[in-house]
């Protein structure tokens, strides 16, 4: 089975191109691929299969987590397979459609210098009711802009979006005085969430910047996650902290995210292939 390695800020996925296996086959597949010391090694596993005219996309995405759990969108995962069809000149516009388990998406190239590429996607609009997310949040009228939500014996105060997939963003003064690994891994699994949750950290550095680290669902932590960014500057907003364009600081690098008067979502970052092989699933 042919694959290529691509990442965009650390975040890493391997992707892989052609008829899909058995249903019941992907979650074992990712988890075999993505195991850093069986396999190939990565945060999520692509699946990518093209349409032909007149569909609307260019192509099927699909996505699953290192666990072997499948997510409904990333935004680091579209432009890492933006990239991989690209570098093989496999798609020559500057605009390319994908259809995800989050709607229709599309990327713009707006710089290459290959082995990188870097993107503008639009993510499309933040999910901002609780019906949509979905939540098991009690009670019902729960405000979702810093509601308090108890773990364990903590409480935290916590703004909950959807870029397609469930956010849960806190802010925080710094990153050394707080286990935010653990938060997370709690956070993920409580019963508020009942599809589970990505989890961000978010510092405010200024109007304009914020600094983040992810916990991503079915993964763990991650350099940097596309739809974390987004939702983080969409928290951020909400919280009145920063303006509707934002830079994201993530471990991995940074990232711009613009919240557009139309209501919908630009993230812009780069891409970059690592390398490409065979991957024996005997």
């Amino acid at each position: 089975m042919q694959f290529s390695k691509l990442e965009g800020l650390g975040n890493d996925f391997v992707v892989i191109a052609g008829q899909e296996p058995e249903e019941r086959d992907l979650a074992r597949l990712a988890q075999r691929v993505c195991n850093r010391h069986f396999g190939v090694g990565a945060d999520g596993l692509i699946l990518f299969q093209r349409f032909l005219p007149p569909v609307q996309a260019d192509l099927r995405m699909r996505i699953f987590n290192a666990d072997g759990s499948e997510a409904e969108l990333s935004g680091n995962g579209l432009r890492c397979l933006g990239a991989h069809l690209i570098h093989f000149g496999l798609h020559n516009d500057l605009c390319l459609r994908i259809e995800t388990g989050a709607g229709l998406k599309q990327l713009h190239l707006v710089h290459q210098a290959p082995p990188e590429y870097v993107f503008e996607v639009e993510m499309g609009a933040p999910i901002l009711e609780r019906r949509c997310i979905p939540l098991n949040l009690l009670p019902d009228d729960a405000p979702l802009v810093g509601c308090k939500l108890t773990v364990g014996e903590n409480s935290h105060r916590i703004t909950i979006t959807s870029m397609g997939n469930p956010h849960c963003s806190l802010f925080v003064h710094d990153f050394e005085t707080i286990d935010w690994e653990a938060i997370g891994s709690q956070l993920e699994v409580h019963s508020a969430f009942p599809n589970r949750t990505n989890v961000e950290f978010i510092r405010v550095a200024s109007r304009s910047e914020i600094e983040v680290r992810f916990w991503e669902r079915g993964v763990g932590r991650t350099n940097a996650s596309g739809t974390g960014s987004c939702a983080a500057a969409v928290a951020a907003v909400l919280n009145g902290y920063t303006g509707r364009r934002v830079r994201v600081r993530t471990l991995g690098g940074d990232l711009e995210v613009a919240w557009r008067d139309d209501n919908s979502l630009f993230l812009k970052g780069p891409a970059r292939f690592i390398c490409c092989g065979e991957y024996d699933d005997s």
